[in-house]
């Protein structure tokens, strides 16, 4: 078990007056299987904001936000404790769905929504090609398996060659890209091959052995979960499942779906962008 506190700054200063914004916050950390959120609040400024909250079709906590009078930058502090206890054991394959049971009615009406690929997430003929061969291992699980092997194998984490709109086939062409890369490649692949998978989002504590009560620059990051009987989550970023140093906040289809922060405004002309997430190990 890890207990976990994040702040998670995201200002925007802009070059004029914005008159009129609407914007949507998915910061917010999760209480599922694997953690608990302990304490949670999102303060926005300026304090002219109308906040409100609600769950999305696929259970985000989100902030909805309208900033109807006139304001010259953009300031969203999230902060959350949240205690994980994700439990590390064995995978018994005779536990896991067969290829059979996997494509049973039963299960694709049931995943349907993780099934289908994305825009973000298909990952170009060359891929599918390539991966095709891991539908003759005995298991969806050992495919899946495959998959991250392929990935580690054959795409590398490098920031700045790929932005927020590039699509897991322009990734591919690459052989690089970030979290949010990595995560729709090895979706896409998953997905082709007839396995439901789901993008996620939330913060990783880069430093496992930081001392308690030491606060460091985390980081927002992305990871994966395929389902083959049960949800399974694995990182490509650090090819691994998902520690207790990673805290969930969206599931998705893909990174649209779990957009950290988005909106739409009237008014001003360009802005910068300031963003700094910090994360402490309190126990």
């Amino acid at each position: 078990m890890t207990r976990l506190r994040i702040r998670h700054r995201t200002r925007y200063d802009y070059e004029g007056r914005v008159s009129l914004s609407y914007n949507e916050a998915r910061m917010s950390p999760l209480t599922d299987t694997h953690q608990v959120v302990l304490e949670s609040n999102i303060k926005v400024s300026p304090n002219i904001a109308v906040v409100s909250n609600y769950r999305d079709y696929w259970g985000t906590r989100v902030t909805g936000f309208d900033m109807s009078g006139s304001h010259d930058y953009l300031e969203v502090d999230a902060q959350a404790t949240v205690e994980v206890h994700r439990v590390e054991r064995a995978v018994d394959p005779d536990e896991t769905l067969s290829w059979e049971e996997l494509a049973s009615d039963e299960t694709q009406d049931a995943q349907s929504d993780f099934l289908p690929q994305s825009k973000l997430s298909d990952p170009g003929a060359d891929v599918r090609g390539i991966v095709a061969e891991y539908r003759s291992l005995p298991t969806p699980h050992a495919a899946a398996h495959a998959v991250m092997s392929f990935l580690r194998e054959h795409m590398e984490y490098v920031p700045g060659v790929t932005g927020v709109h590039t699509n897991a086939e322009s990734a591919w062409k690459e052989k690089r890209g970030v979290c949010q890369d990595l995560a729709h490649v090895g979706i896409g692949a998953l997905r082709s091959l007839g396995i439901p998978a789901r993008y996620v989002s939330g913060y990783i504590h880069p430093r496992p052995d930081a001392a308690i009560g030491e606060e460091v620059a985390g980081q927002s990051h992305a990871w994966l979960e395929w389902f083959d009987g049960e949800w399974r989550s694995w990182d490509p970023t650090n090819h691994k499942a998902a520690s207790d140093m990673h805290v969930s906040v969206a599931r998705g289809r893909d990174y649209r779906d779990v957009t950290p922060l988005k909106g739409i405004q009237t008014g001003g002309r360009h802005s910068s962008l300031t963003v700094s997430v910090l994360v402490t190990r309190v126990a």
